[in-house]
């Protein structure tokens, strides 16, 4: 996957939470970067989806350039849990990218096993073993929020209070206060947002099921930027 200086937070930092991130920072006219390039590509395939590999033109994208203090490519970062956890500069030859990499692969543990096993009784073990795993903590969470009831909902925010605020948290939580009044329809979102748009201003319970109704829309909904435009209007 290419990374951009706009995605580098959902597509590495927020991924990094996951599973282990390797970077590749390099550009078109590094002949050493076309050398470790497929070298990197093929070592990281063999792990098979217990790491990814992202790759950052640093031509192109400049901030995380800088992020990284890049003065010398290819550059190689492993970020797990949005901390660099390894790193090296230069074309290193294959077995060497090999052994570099079996240092990133995380050991499989009883708590993920339960984890990748998905119900929901495995998912309150793995929270149970390890209160303070956000990837337990997460999972569970969102198994409550695919949930009907509203007990269910109502735990799974308490659940996602327990973690620092991402993309996806916020999109859970969203989903867990207002997700059936979502998904009942377009036009019902549509007159429900603008039923909650004279509110917004003194309400703040208006405002938030107002903010979650445009979260779970999503970004690419065209309804989304113009609703948030109307909510500027409205505040200030």
């Amino acid at each position: 996957m290419d990374v951009t200086d706009a995605t580098f937070e959902a597509d590495v930092l927020e991924r990094s939470a996951e599973v282990p991130v390797v970077i590749d920072l390099w550009a078109s006219w590094c002949g050493p970067c076309r050398t470790l390039g497929p070298i990197l590509e093929k070592a990281v395939e063999e792990t098979d989806g217990a790491v990814e590999l992202v790759k950052v033109d640093v031509d192109a994208n400049p901030r995380i350039a800088a992020t990284f203090q890049v003065q010398s490519i290819p550059a190689v970062y492993a970020i797990s849990d949005r901390k660099v956890v390894d790193s090296f500069v230069g074309a290193i030859p294959e077995p060497m990218v090999k052994n570099w990499l079996a240092g990133i692969v995380p050991t499989v543990t009883e708590v993920d096993t339960l984890i990748a096993a998905g119900d929901e009784e495995s998912l309150r073990r793995a929270v149970e073993l390890e209160p303070g795993n956000e990837k337990a903590i997460l999972a569970l969470a969102r198994f409550l929020v695919g949930q009907p009831s509203a007990p269910s909902k109502a735990e799974a925010l308490t659940l996602l209070g327990r973690l620092p605020e991402t993309a996806e948290t916020r999109h859970l939580a969203a989903e867990a206060r207002v997700g059936e009044e979502a998904e009942a329809g377009d036009a019902s979102i549509e007159a429900k947002l603008d039923g909650l748009l004279d509110h917004v201003k003194d309400d703040p319970a208006a405002r938030q099921e107002y903010l979650d109704l445009l979260e779970v829309l999503g970004p690419d909904d065209s309804r989304t930027a113009e609703y948030r435009k109307a909510l500027t209007a409205r505040l200030f």
